[in-house]
């Protein structure tokens, strides 16, 4: 039998409605999109991640699997969905033919990927914190009326540009374009803080240094 590939995952009916589930939870609570979107690039930025930390093929592409489904839980609630994601993606991965031994570390990665709950387990579990809090962008803000924005939606729509780079093989880079006409870099920090602590420590467990540039400016 042909092993499960990420593409076998993003086309299962019970991963699709898992995800526009999460994401329609979160957005009735005015949270930014966690749907398919942020699904899809986090799932790239956690290849970029694993591949750069020379990491075996298959590991990756679990690392992928893990990256698209980690917000499934939201589904469910906001609060612990690391771990309730993880529970109802057991039985879809199982039905789906994955061995258990491939299983367990994609439950450990999206069990361990917020920051309240996360310990790092794996390489698999800091690619996919980092790839995850990487995600700041205009384009997952959903409130519709700029009025009624609170800080996150003032902060990821004041983001024209985020990206993973890798500098000099041992730095691992955070670069974000912050438009300070819509939210100042300390407002960024306001709400982002514990997390860029989270990805420090997350680049540490897959050999790297972690740096933020913001604006053009190195923040170590």
């Amino acid at each position: 039998m042909d092993p499960i590939r990420l593409q076998d995952v993003r086309t299962n009916p019970r991963v699709i409605a898992l995800v526009d589930g999460a994401n329609a939870v979160m957005k009735a609570m005015g949270y930014t999109e966690h749907g398919h979107r942020h699904a899809r690039v986090v799932s790239k930025r956690t290849r970029q991640i694993m591949e750069g930390a020379k990491l075996p093929p298959r590991e990756i592409e679990l690392g992928e699997i893990a990256a698209y489904t980690h917000d499934c839980g939201c589904s469910v609630n906001r609060q612990q969905h690391a771990q309730i994601g993880a529970a109802l993606m057991f039985p879809v991965l199982s039905d789906m033919g994955l061995p258990p031994e491939e299983i367990v570390p994609i439950l450990g990665a999206i069990g361990n990927h917020e920051e309240s709950v996360s310990s790092l387990v794996s390489p698999m579990a800091a690619a996919l914190v980092i790839a995850d809090k990487s995600d700041v962008h205009h384009s997952r803000v959903q409130n519709p009326s700029p009025a009624d924005f609170d800080i996150h939606d003032r902060v990821n729509c004041a983001a024209t540009s985020s990206q993973i780079h890798f500098r000099d093989q041992s730095v691992l880079e955070l670069l974000l374009e912050i438009d300070q006409q819509r939210a100042s870099v300390i407002e960024y920090f306001e709400i982002f803080l514990s997390r860029m602590v989270l990805c420090r420590k997350a680049a540490n467990v897959l050999g790297f240094r972690f740096s933020l540039r913001v604006n053009g400016t190195v923040l170590e």
